[in-house]
């Protein structure tokens, strides 16, 4: 791999690890928050991301590494982690639940906002410019080059790569953060019903590579929205 290319990963990654840990930390915050301690007993209401690293080794590394050479040369990354919680808890709680597994997205979205707010007071700084054609790597451009260009990389990053988490984690199928969502609008018995397919390994992987099919086409369109939010009347297609 290129020197470029293999910086550039190293950038993802970090910005992976930054992300997904705040993803999980906040699933164990609201669980906490909520009345089930599962997460923090587990040492996993932390930003520190090693206990999430160690919990969930091939989301949060061999997978992000893995779709990242697989994506050259764009170069991108997904990847997950998981937070314990009481099952009990969210069958009785099922509101709850469903609020603590909105608590992750809801993470991403601050994050993609921060990247916004750089963005936007970089371009009144006149450190950064509206870019002519945007990827994944490039939501905004440097005016000059040196730290300027790896800040312009860096926030770039952040907001594409938390939003694609946001989007992908929302996608309702298990295990992702989204199937919770689903409890709010089911019957008792339905609930259950789902609730005993989603623990199901063969569920979760099937769930798994549906997300991963899907994610192109759900994301391309949210993406072009989320830019023309961030630079209104740009036209991005």
């Amino acid at each position: 791999m290129p020197t470029q290319e293999l910086g550039l990963g190293l950038l993802w990654y970090v910005l992976f690890v930054i992300s997904t840990t705040f993803h999980e930390a906040a699933h164990g915050w609201a669980a906490l928050r909520f009345g089930d301690p599962t997460a923090r007993e587990a040492g996993l209401v932390t930003l520190d991301p090693l206990p999430h690293i160690q919990r969930s080794p091939i989301g949060m590394v061999v997978i992000p590494i893995l779709s990242f050479i697989a994506s050259l040369p764009s170069g991108w990354m997904i990847g997950w982690a998981s937070t314990p919680y009481d099952p009990y808890w969210a069958q009785e709680s099922r509101r709850k639940a469903a609020l603590m597994a909105l608590a992750g997205p809801a993470a991403n979205l601050v994050l993609v906002l921060v990247a916004a707010i750089l963005i936007h007071a970089g371009i009144l700084l006149g450190v950064f410019a509206q870019p002519g054609q945007v990827t994944w790597t490039q939501t905004t451009i440097a005016q000059s080059p040196g730290i300027a260009t790896a800040a312009a990389v860096a926030v770039s990053i952040l907001f594409s790569l938390n939003l694609l988490l946001l989007v992908f984690n929302l996608m309702p199928v298990p295990p992702l953060d989204g199937s919770e969502v689903l409890f709010l609008f089911l019957s008792e018995g339905a609930a259950q019903r789902y609730r005993d397919l989603m623990v199901q390994p063969t569920a979760q992987i099937v769930g798994l590579i549906v997300a991963w099919n899907l994610i192109g086409a759900v994301l391309n369109p949210i993406h072009t929205v989320a830019l023309d939010l961030l630079y209104p009347g740009a036209g991005y297609h």
